[in-house]
């Protein structure tokens, strides 16, 4: 039986007439462009995750730039992120005009390791770091206990990369408000999604807030009078008002991904296949949930040592699977003016070879899971 790494057809039948009326008002209004499907979205989704001010825009990408631009990161600053990540992570920086400055990993949680960083700021690196970009992977939060402590001593920004995390939290605190501020990601394949590219600044900051909203339209605070160079990065109205209206069940979604996961935990249990890890001997290392945290699993990563063949023994079965990522940001050929070689991040190098993202969305069914796991199995016998 094929089962898909995604299904969103699944997510699209039960809401299509509440989409296709909130579409229809945006053809009657004629606001394509921000105006109050924007506006109503971005007052509902800052409500949602606890922040003052919540900024629609026009991607993830786009966000994390605005993010950084509006921190005042830039030429002559260097910012702290991981090499395992989206390449957004990264260039969203040399966008910025500031340096990219990379730490390693934590093998369990594939999230930026915060001794990692703070040996990076401890080292000639550190003089130029004016922030830490933490990326909020696969749907958990990084250890924002750590980073909020690195972040306060060393007088640094806290820009959350949360493209993969809406509504997940650390220490009962959402995702976007942990950090000065943060950007999302809401890319067909997300946990909350658009219908095309979209994207959103958070931050409790009037002022972080103001620049950004500024600097989203080419730098205007007033029509035609610009301040400096900005960008056009505004949010579409048929994205604002879709997302309106899914803004309303993902809560429920998430937590039928939450339920989802712990099936999966379930199942490769049952089947004797799980390890503790946190490396892969013979079987398959399970994805966790950290303490104090609320993992949204945005995607169900396991670590095998036999991935790539794996992979293909599933595709062979018509079962969807992903990798993400297989090469790591330092190795990438358009990074390699960062001046980092292979070797340099052995956790981040050693994911890219392990790890491996399972079928996961919250319409998936419970057989369609355990055609995932029996699969595994039988490769694995």
């Amino acid at each position: 039986m094929p089962v898909p790494m995604l299904d969103l057809k699944r997510q699209y039948q039960p809401l299509h007439l509440e989409l296709l009326a909130a579409v229809e008002h945006v053809l009657q209004t004629q606001q394509f462009i921000l105006g109050e499907q924007v506006a109503a979205f971005e007052q509902a989704a800052a409500r949602q995750l606890g922040v003052v001010h919540a900024l629609g825009c026009s991607s993830g990408t786009d966000a994390l730039w605005l993010a950084l631009a509006a921190a005042g990161i830039g030429e002559g600053a260097a910012v702290v992120t991981t090499p395992f990540s989206f390449f957004a992570s990264a260039s969203a920086i040399l966008r910025a005009g500031a340096t990219a400055v990379l730490a390693d990993i934590d093998p369990a949680t594939f999230n930026l390791s915060p001794v990692a960083v703070e040996a990076v700021l401890d080292g000639p690196q550190g003089k130029d770091v004016r922030a830490i970009l933490p990326v909020h992977l696969y749907g958990q939060c990084a250890d924002w206990t750590a980073f909020w402590y690195l972040g306060k001593e060393r007088g640094l920004k806290l820009i959350e990369d949360a493209a993969q995390a809406w509504g997940a939290e650390w220490g009962g605190v959402k995702a976007g408000a942990l950090g000065d501020i943060a950007a999302f990601s809401f890319y067909p394949t997300k946990n909350l999604s658009a219908a095309g590219d979209a994207g959103m600044v958070a931050t409790q900051s009037d002022e972080l807030a103001e620049r950004a909203k500024m600097l989203r339209q080419h730098g205007m605070r007033r029509r035609y009078h610009h301040d400096e160079i900005g960008w056009n990065t505004r949010m579409d109205g048929f994205q604002g008002a879709i997302l309106s209206v899914k803004l309303r069940y993902i809560d429920g979604w998430n937590h039928a991904r939450r339920a989802v996961a712990r099936r999966y935990h379930a199942l490769f249990h049952a089947a004797g296949m799980a390890e503790a890890g946190p490396y892969p001997v013979h079987g398959v290392v399970l994805p966790h949930e950290v303490a104090g945290s609320r993992h949204v699993w945005h995607q169900y990563v396991i670590r095998t040592s036999r991935r790539d063949a794996l992979r293909a023994f599933l595709a062979e079965r018509k079962i969807g699977s992903e990798i993400y990522y297989p090469v790591p940001l330092h190795m990438q050929d358009a990074l390699k003016s960062l001046g980092y070689a292979e070797g340099s991040f052995p956790e981040a190098e050693r994911a890219a070879r392990e790890v491996l993202a399972l079928p996961i969305f919250p319409e998936i069914r419970e057989d369609e899971q355990q055609t995932v796991v029996n699969a595994i199995a039988e490769f694995l016998s």
